[in-house]
């Protein structure tokens, strides 16, 4: 598989900013759904579709990890003031450092549930809070948990002009499963920060740390990105690529890796 090296992503980075695609037909409208996209439980349905590529894996620190991540966000309508947002992770991975040869096919798969205001209030305050649960979905060992899982996930954001400034959290207990596999116990903590800088542009940084309380080890990624929102016939899509350092991991994960990502929009 292609190992990209990382003057390709900061090019990549460059040409988004400096051509920018096919924007909607108005800078405005391709402003305001990069607002919308900045925001984890807007009345907006978006289906991104996310690939990680992860180096410096394994006890040789020269292994190889991919990830696809489906990430359907689909609004449900309760009433003029509250929504159900629904946001579901189903993630494809490759590893090629597993001590048994390359491993490939389904992980476990996440849903999530938030409760939330329909609009941000005047202040911009954005909140949503809700459950989430792990479904044992993964084809290999090595790709999931084996279990069961459920907990209370929420998220707290501010948008205030071109920023937008926030975490989201969650925590996964198992509940059921295999009794052979490992119980499952992990803290999620991913703060934001994005800024709108136009033209339908927007760059943004974030953590994705987890926290296994069994092992007692963090994982901690720390990505910078930026996205351009650009429209191919009449469907609105936002690209967004961007580099990734891991400040920490448990023995034998990555040490660096980038992300590429195509969102389709489908407004309200």
């Amino acid at each position: 598989m292609l190992k990209l090296p990382m003057f390709a992503v900061w090019s990549a980075v460059a040409l988004v900013l400096a051509v920018g695609g096919s924007i909607p037909a108005s800078a405005q409208s391709a402003d305001e759904l990069a607002k919308k996209l900045a925001n984890p439980v807007a009345n907006l349905i978006s289906v991104p579709i996310q690939s990680n590529f992860d180096y410096g894996a394994g006890f040789s620190e020269s292994g190889f990890a991919y990830t696809a991540n489906i990430q359907p966000v689909i609004p449900i309508p309760l009433n003029d003031d509250w929504l159900i947002i629904s946001r579901t992770i189903i993630p494809i991975a490759y590893r090629d450092y597993v001590p048994d040869g390359d491993v490939g096919g389904l992980g476990d798969i996440s849903a999530s549930f938030f409760l939330s205001p329909r609009a941000p209030n005047p202040s911009g305050l954005i909140w949503g809070f809700g459950p989430i649960f792990l479904l044992p979905t993964a084809t290999d060992d090595v790709l999931g948990s084996g279990k069961f899982g459920a907990g209370p996930t929420g998220v707290l954001a501010l948008q205030d002009g071109s920023w937008t400034v926030g975490a989201l959290a969650n925590h996964l207990w198992s509940v059921a499963g295999s009794s052979g596999r490992q119980d499952v116990s992990q803290t999620f903590l991913q703060p934001f920060v994005s800024r709108s800088i136009g033209g339908g542009r927007t760059i943004s940084a974030n953590t994705e740390a987890s926290y296994n309380w069994i092992d007692g080890q963090w994982t901690v990624p720390i990505n910078l990105g930026v996205s351009q929102i650009i429209r191919v016939g009449e469907q609105s899509i936002s690209f967004q690529v961007g580099g990734r350092y891991y400040a920490e991991v448990p023995r034998g994960g990555p040490e660096w890796g980038f992300r590429t990502s195509l969102t389709f929009l489908f407004p309200q």
